[in-house]
C-alpha cells in the first residue's frame, strides 16, 4: 500500500474541525437517544465498582464501563494515601507553576515512579496535558536530532492525541495512517528523513499496536515513537509498567505516556522519557506540563500508595485475577479481541439504536455497559463496550454475560 505522503497538514489536521458540524449532526441523534434512555449524565455514589447507586432513584447497578481494571480506585490503602497526603502537607497544592516550585510530595512521587518503571518519569495533571505539551516540541525538532519531524498519527489514536493535530501542524507536516498500517508508515519513512509515529499501545476500543514492526522501523529509519499506553498501565508487566514497556525497552527515540487514573487507581499522568535530559526541557517549555494547575496533593498521595502496592505481591495477585476474569469472559462470549489478555471488549450489535436499546435494558437489570456508536466507531458498527476488572466476581460477570446473550442473541 502506498502512502499519500504529499498530503498537506490541512488535509489531516484542521479539516476535521471544519467538518465538525457535519460529524455533530450525524452523531447527535444517537447521543440524544442515549440521554433519553438515561444512559448519560448519571449521578451515582456507592461503595465499590460493583455497587453504584443512582442518587435520584436509588437504582443499584454494577459498572462494566469502569477502566479501574484492578479495582485500585476503591482500595483502602489508595484512599488512605490521599487522606494522609492532605494531612501531612496541610494544603491542596502550592498553586504555582511546577517549573518554579515543585511540592516535595510530587518530587517524591516522580522519584518513586522513575524507580518503579525504570525510566525518568515526568508527571502532569493528566495524560492529555502531557500530550498537549510534548507533541508540539517533538514536531518542531526540539527533542531529538533531525529537525522538524513529519508527524504520523494512527487513525485510531486516542482523541487526546488527535486533538493536538492542528497545533502540531503549525510545526510540521501531519499525516494520518490507516490503523496499524506499517506499509503506509514505511513509505513515509522512505520519503522523509525525520518521522514520528503517534499511536496507542493498547487501544481504548481494544487491540494493540504492532510493537515488533514499529521497533523494526525504528531501527531501520530512526522512527520516533510516541505511544499512549493508558489502557494497560498496572495490568501488564512485573511492576505494572504496561503493555509497551513489558515488550520493549525505552531508547532515545521513544516516549511512553500513561494516565495514573484507570488501572493505577489514582489520577494525573506520567511520561516515561527515553532521555533523562528531556525532563528539564519539558517541565520548562511543554506548556500545560508546567502550568500552575498541576496534580492535587490528594492525587499525589493516592499515587504514592498505589506505587507501594505495585511493589508488593498484591499487584501480581490482582493481575492474575484480572486475567482469570478476561479468560472467563472470552470463553463465555468470544469477540474479535478474545485471547489478547487485555480487558477491553466490544460486543458488536450493528445499528446505534439497537446498541442503545440493549444498553438501556442492561442498565434496568443492574449493569451499565456503555453503547458505542459513530463517531466512536464507524456507522453500522455500534456495540457495547465492556471493561473487565479484577474486582468483579465470576458470578457477577457471568450474570452480565447471561443477560447480554439474552438481549443480543450472542452465541
Amino acid at each position: 500500500m502506498s502512502a499519500d505522503v504529499n498530503a498537506s497538514p490541512d488535509v489531516l489536521g484542521r479539516r476535521q474541525y471544519r467538518n465538525g458540524e457535519k460529524v455533530f449532526r450525524a452523531s447527535d441523534p444517537a447521543w440524544q437517544a442515549a440521554a433519553d434512555n438515561g444512559l448519560i449524565g448519571i449521578r451515582a455514589a456507592g461503595s465499590s465498582n460493583n455497587r453504584l447507586v443512582v442518587s435520584d432513584t436509588g437504582h443499584e447497578f454494577v459498572s462494566l464501563c469502569s477502566s479501574a481494571y484492578l479495582g485500585l480506585n476503591y482500595h483502602p490503602k489508595v484512599v488512605a494515601g490521599a487522606i494522609e497526603a492532605l494531612r501531612e502537607s496541610g494544603t491542596t497544592g502550592l498553586m504555582v507553576s511546577n517549573t518554579r516550585i515543585r511540592h516535595e510530595l510530587l518530587g517524591r512521587l516522580e522519584d518513586e515512579l522513575s524507580d518503579l518503571f525504570q525510566a525518568q518519569v515526568l508527571t502532569g495533571v493528566s495524560c492529555s496535558a502531557l500530550t498537549f505539551g510534548i507533541l508540539p516540541l517533538l514536531a518542531s525538532g526540539n527533542l531529538a536530532p533531525g529537525g522538524p519531524r513529519v508527524m504520523v498519527f494512527d487513525r485510531f489514536a486516542h482523541l487526546s492525541m488527535a486533538y493536538v493535530k492542528p497545533i502540531v501542524a503549525d510545526e510540521a507536516l501531519v499525516l494520518t495512517s490507516p490503523h496499524n498500517d506499517l506499509n503506509f508508515l514505511e513509505d513515509v519513512c522512505r520519503k522523509y528523513p525525520s518521522v514520528a509515529y503517534v499511536a496507542d499501545g493498547a487501544y481504548s476500543m481494544g487491540g494493540t499496536a504492532d510493537l515488533a514492526g514499529l521497533r523494526n522501523l525504528q531501527d531501520r529509519y530512526g522512527l520516533f515513537l510516541y505511544l499512549d499506553d493508558s489502557h494497560s498501565l498496572s495490568i501488564e508487566g512485573v511492576r505494572g509498567e504496561g503493555f509497551v514497556r513489558s515488550q520493549m525497552s525505552l531508547n532515545p527515540l521513544t516516549i511512553v505516556v500513561s494516565t495514573l487514573h484507570k488501572g493505577f487507581g489514582a489520577s494525573g499522568g506520567a511520561a516515561m522519557l527515553g532521555r533523562p535530559e528531556w525532563f528539564n526541557i519539558l517541565q520548562r517549555h511543554a506548556g500545560p506540563v508546567g502550568w500552575s494547575q498541576n496534580m492535587e496533593i490528594t492525587s499525589v498521595g493516592a499515587a504514592l500508595a498505589s506505587a507501594a502496592i505495585h511493589r508488593s505481591p498484591e499487584l501480581g495477585e490482582l493481575q492474575q485475577q484480572l486475567q482469570r476474569n478476561i479468560e472467563y469472559f472470552d470463553r463465555r462470549l468470544p469477540t474479535s479481541f478474545s485471547g489478547n489478555g487485555l480487558p477491553v471488549r466490544v460486543i458488536p450489535i450493528g445499528e446505534s439504536d439497537a446498541a442503545i436499546k440493549a444498553s438501556a435494558e442492561l442498565f434496568r437489570r443492574g449493569f451499565y455497559s456503555s453503547a458505542v456508536f459513530f463517531p466512536i466507531v464507524p456507522h453500522g458498527e455500534a456495540g457495547l463496550r465492556v471493561m473487565i476488572r479484577a474486582d468483579i466476581s465470576e458470578q457477577e460477570l457471568g450474570r452480565f454475560v447471561d443477560n447480554v446473550k439474552e438481549l443480543t442473541d450472542a452465541e
